[in-house]
């Protein structure tokens, strides 16, 4: 494991190096994610994330490049407009964590002793990893509340529902860390609602996504349903970034890998949260095994009704734990 992370680093550091020597604009390169942790594999498959910071805005955000079938890069473009106040950053719920303590692959200009000498300052001082929770409860409520009466419908209504899902998830995961990723965020949320005191919104974030009703065996029965339609968002242009031929492989064994544990809820997210951006773009008479899976999780008609209550119940709590943690500290 560790030749195989040493190899990793390194590839990610020639495919920085090679993209500023032949792109002037790139100002800085650094490395992140599950690579960094120590623990990329899920399924035998992993990605690795690399950021490329560009003095200008660039052309798009997101770019997957196959290595294999197990193994890709996931790089994002970033403009560095967004680095431009540091100290701001100590309060960014994603940029910040993400830019406290990365693997530099590359720089000019001394980007990272700028933005870092800013950032790090009292990043830990509980008023800022508070306000970075706070950022994200206060997303998913204003999400949640724009639910009571949507504009949206199908895959759209269902996406907005998850995001303000991932968002309170998350605000949980930031008093004690980094922002959970998306194919362990199952996984690794119950140590974090342990760390905050509140082990019990474990048991409710699986309800908000219909754990309680799920038939596990049924459940196993839609994923050549889900990879056809992962398969065939893929090829279209306008589908969100994160569904790419290139990542089929690393969330169908993920998924199966998942399945197969003692924790087989843990699955959930990933599965219905890239259906669902699979769904987005392609045409109802498509979508039919999608809302049969959705229907199975209590996400369409009466079901999803008492889901957006639950929702709405669930920040409640978690509004509740923060004011907590804002008077234990005096703020």
């Amino acid at each position: 494991m560790r030749l195989m992370l040493e190899t990793m680093i390194q590839i990610a550091r020639e495919a920085a190096l090679q993209r500023a020597n032949s792109n002037h604009d790139i100002v800085a390169a650094y490395l992140t994610g599950s690579v960094l942790d120590k623990d990329p594999f899920l399924g035998d498959t992993a990605d690795i994330d690399l950021v490329l910071v560009h003095a200008q805005e660039p052309k798009a955000r997101r770019e997957i490049v196959s290595l294999s079938p197990e193994i890709h890069l996931d790089i994002k473009h970033n403009p560095r407009r967004e680095y431009s106040h540091p100290r701001e950053l100590r309060v960014h719920p994603w940029l910040g964590p993400e830019m406290y303590d990365p693997l530099l692959l590359y720089e000019n200009e001394h980007f990272f002793h700028f933005v870092q000498a800013g950032l790090r300052d009292k990043f830990h001082e509980p008023v800022n990893t508070l306000q970075r929770a706070r950022r994200n409860a206060k997303h998913a409520r204003q999400m949640c509340n724009g639910l009571q009466a949507p504009s949206e419908s199908g895959a759209a209504l269902i996406l907005k529902y998850l995001k303000a899902v991932n968002h309170a998830a998350n605000a949980v995961a930031l008093l004690t860390g980094k922002p959970l990723a998306e194919r362990r965020l199952l996984l690794q949320f119950p140590a974090r609602a342990e760390a905050a005191g509140r082990p019990g919104l474990t048991a409710g974030l699986l309800g908000l996504l219909g754990a309680p009703n799920v038939d596990y065996f049924a459940l196993a029965g839609f994923l050549p349903e889900w990879e056809k339609d992962f398969q065939e968002a893929a090829s279209r242009p306008e589908v969100e970034g994160r569904i790419h031929p290139a990542r089929l492989a690393y969330y169908k064994k993920a998924l199966e890998a998942l399945l197969s544990s003692h924790n087989p809820r843990a699955l959930l997210w990933p599965f219905i949260h890239t259906w669902s951006l699979a769904a987005a773009v392609l045409p109802l008479d498509r979508q039919a095994a999608w809302q049969s899976a959705c229907q199975q999780l209590g996400l369409v008609g009466e079901a999803f009704e008492e889901r957006l209550q639950g929702l709405d119940h669930y920040l409640e709590g978690i509004e509740e734990l923060l004011e907590g943690r804002a008077t234990v500290n005096g703020l």
